[in-house]
């Protein structure tokens, strides 16, 4: 077997920074250790080191050593936590470079061989990315619950089960009218098992598209007429100048997105051209990409201005008087606002973060939550399904084996190969 090489990388963020994270994983971690720093230290057990390269000091380092297995690898792991300034860490990364059996690491390397080594299931490896890429709470509580091998135990204990069904199934095959108990357990008590196990993984499968919405975050389209107030309002809602702000009707052209956490939940707000008879070829472009943009969101918010008289409103889109300061009479019960006063934008707010939870809320608890989980599932529960409703032993077997097959490729077991890449391909450098 041919020795994989030692990798290393900054696991930190990019200098400067007070402490830059080094981490070197590989069998010849240890010779780096005693290269860098002349000694090994006591496993787990923080040590202050001068780290020296061909005898010329780079820092004081405080080191961790982490012998294979009991490492985030499996393989032997070292940190090295170094003052994080650029030159520094050049310094230390050059060193590191030279050193025989040592290359820099890929993106997500680190956590491919976490996987590898059974350190980590697929699933626990997009959590960890989903962590990595969290920017809200909600996001984040959903993440380490992957993570921390939430939908892992899930799977392992449908795993348990259905190989538990299977291998009575192959008794029926082996032992075949010799075993009445056999044959009666087949037909009274393994379709019920069946069907349940099928209903629990529904059951799952039913938060998906909340957890989804929850994982990726929210669009909130504006739209409206020609000065409408859509520019104003995005500003006054991301808290700075975003979009340009004009009395000339048209000025908005291309969609502006804004990022925004309304609750904990991750929404971008888009900003679009005014809906009208285009005027010219750039702004019909402008109209044709905020209907587009209108038609993918999870919420439209309509925009009606004090002029707009005859305006058709899309269904099911959340309905605002804009320019409530120019108003003289409302047109309605609905919502007003005003960009210049302030006027009715905390309202807005809080009704988006109601229907932005009402959208993504049931996802806060919700294990599947990527649309590889979700296929892998849903293979399986129609496995599990046409095995349920077939009379024939044999195909009743074979239909149980492809339920298996499908629940290895959601933890990673068996037939992922061509989505590795993918998966640890979102990874940073050091992770």
């Amino acid at each position: 077997m041919i020795e994989k090489k030692t990798i290393f990388s900054l696991s930190s963020g990019r200098p400067p920074a007070g402490v830059a994270v080094v981490r070197v994983s590989g069998s010849a971690a240890s010779a780096a250790l005693l290269a860098l720093g002349g000694r090994l230290p006591a496993p787990r057990r923080a040590t202050l080191v001068r780290l020296r390269d061909a005898g010329t000091p780079i820092d004081d380092a405080l080191v961790l050593w982490f012998p294979a297995p009991a490492s985030f690898t499996g393989e032997d792991v070292a940190e090295l936590h170094v003052t994080g300034g650029p030159a520094v860490v050049a310094a230390l990364l050059r060193a590191l470079g030279a050193i025989e059996g040592l290359r820099p690491a890929e993106p997500g390397e680190f956590t491919r061989r976490a996987f590898d080594n059974g350190k980590l299931d697929l699933t626990e490896a997009e959590g960890l990315a989903d962590l990595i890429d969290a920017e809200t709470e909600a996001q984040r509580r959903q993440a380490l619950r992957q993570a921390s091998g939430g939908l892992r135990a899930l799977a392992e204990s449908w795993h348990g089960r259905l190989l538990s069904i299977l291998a009575e199934t192959e008794a029926s095959l082996d032992f075949g009218d010799d075993e009445e108990d056999v044959s009666t357990r087949l037909v009274e008590g393994e379709g019920p098992e069946i069907m349940a196990l099928a209903r629990e993984i529904e059951s799952h499968l039913g938060n998906y598209q909340f957890a989804e919405r929850l994982r990726r975050g929210l669009i909130i389209v504006l739209l409206g007429a020609p000065n409408a107030g859509k520019s104003s309002l995005i500003n006054a809602l991301a808290k700075r100048d975003v979009a340009i702000v004009s009395p000339e009707a048209g000025t908005t052209r291309d969609v502006i997105e804004v990022h925004l956490d309304l609750g904990g939940v991750a929404a971008t707000l888009v900003d679009t051209a005014g809906l009208r008879d285009a005027e010219g070829a750039v702004e019909a472009e402008g109209v044709r990409r905020a209907r587009e943009r209108a038609d993918e969101a999870d919420l439209v918010v309509f925009l009606v201005g004090p002029d707009d008289r005859d305006t058709t409103i899309p269904a099911e889109a959340v309905v605002v008087e804009s320019k409530a300061d120019l108003r003289v009479d409302p047109m309605g019960e609905r919502l007003r606002v005003s960009a210049v006063t302030g006027e009715g934008l905390a309202a807005l707010e809080s009704l988006l973060v109601e229907r932005t939870s009402a959208l993504a809320g049931a996802g806060q608890d919700a294990l599947v939550t990527h649309a590889r989980q979700r296929d892998a599932l849903a293979e399986c529960r129609h496995a599990l399904i046409v095995s349920s409703e077939e009379p024939d032993v044999v195909l009743r077997a074979e239909s149980l084996r492809v339920a298996m097959r499908a629940l290895g490729r959601l933890t990673g077991r068996v037939g992922v190969e061509d989505i590795l890449d993918i998966v640890f391909g979102r990874f940073c450098i050091g992770k």
